[in-house]
């Protein structure tokens, strides 16, 4: 209290915020933009927050991305697991690898299985998987749309398409088709339903990041510009968050799998193949029934809708 009085007794700081507040209404009143978001000029080059911003996220995913590939060879983890992670932290740099020691990097040898096991972890990767799958398809859609100049509910159809195609078709109905027992059409059928809750919920965070960024970062909008792909690392992380608590309530429900161990030595003596997960003793877990299911399908496409109601009220030029 005495620190602030003795702040605004002082003539000569009282002055010189109120020569910033008048600067800064000047600012906003002639361009609209407050003085806090000015750009630096220093010559004829113009230097702006959110290059250094940029280039400080590139120097931290470089060595973080090294790192993660280099090290999940070692982690006892299927093979899908492992290229989701390098996919997601090629995007999401420290915060992704941040995530994969915290979730799934093994702390010492031969306790990956108890250490993968508890609740959040397991929803940890398959929210992981989820964004890693769809999140590929639906940033290819993104630069695809760019590059044509797609209008938004084109792009958006293209983004959709492509990401919920390559997430469910490949990422997870073939990639993990050993958890049907070797069926590709069962892991379709198994894994429909899933993939496209949990991908609802991440096109609603990615979508709310892109356009309002896009609208807002000069350059944003561009596939050959960084800024472009920062705006989608971004997004990626924020979709990732969306994602979570829907993929928390289809693990709880058995409706998708979480993390788990692949051990070297079980591949090895199933000659290459990855052991299919082995069923607990016991009656098989109970899914709900299809009366939540729908339930869960209208939430999640409500949500999705109401984002597009936002973007199209409000981040559409």
């Amino acid at each position: 209290m005495l620190d602030e009085l003795a702040w605004n007794a002082n003539p000569v700081r009282r002055a010189g915020c109120g020569a910033y507040r008048w600067l800064s209404r000047r600012c906003f009143h002639e361009t609209g933009t407050s003085l806090d978001n000015l750009s630096i000029r220093e010559g004829s080059h113009t230097v702006r927050l959110i290059d250094g911003v940029m280039l400080l996220w590139w120097i931290l995913t470089v060595p973080s991305f090294l790192f993660v590939a280099i090290d999940v060879q070692r982690t006892p983890a299927a093979t899908v697991i492992k290229w989701a992670f390098i996919i997601l932290v090629a995007f999401t740099g420290p915060i992704g690898a941040f995530f994969y020691v915290l979730g799934c990097r093994e702390p010492l040898y031969g306790v990956h299985e108890e250490y993968v096991s508890v609740r959040w972890r397991q929803v940890m990767g398959s929210t992981m998987h989820c964004a890693a799958g769809d999140g590929i398809g639906i940033i290819v859609g993104a630069a695809v749309g760019a590059g044509l100049a797609l209008n938004f509910w084109p792009d958006f159809l293209l983004e959709y398409t492509l990401g919920f195609g390559f997430g469910w078709t490949y990422f997870q109905a073939f990639a993990m088709r050993f958890m049907a027992g070797g069926s590709y059409r069962k892991s379709l059928r198994m894994t429909f339903l899933p993939e496209l809750l949990s991908m609802n919920l991440l096109m609603s965070g990615m979508l709310l990041t892109t356009r309002f960024s896009m609208r807002a970062v000069e350059g944003g909008d561009d596939p050959t510009r960084p800024e472009f792909w920062f705006i989608m690392s971004m997004a990626l992380i924020v979709g990732f968050a969306f994602a979570y608590p829907i993929n928390w309530w289809l693990v709880a429900n058995h409706m998708k799998h979480g993390m788990f161990t692949v051990r070297k030595e079980a591949v090895s003596a199933l000659n290459g193949r990855e052991p299919v997960t082995p069923m607990p003793a016991g009656p098989p877990p109970v899914q709900p029934g299809i009366r939540v299911k729908a339930a869960m399908t209208v939430l999640t496409f409500a949500i999705l809708g109401g984002t597009l109601l936002v973007i199209t009220q409000l981040a559409i030029r």
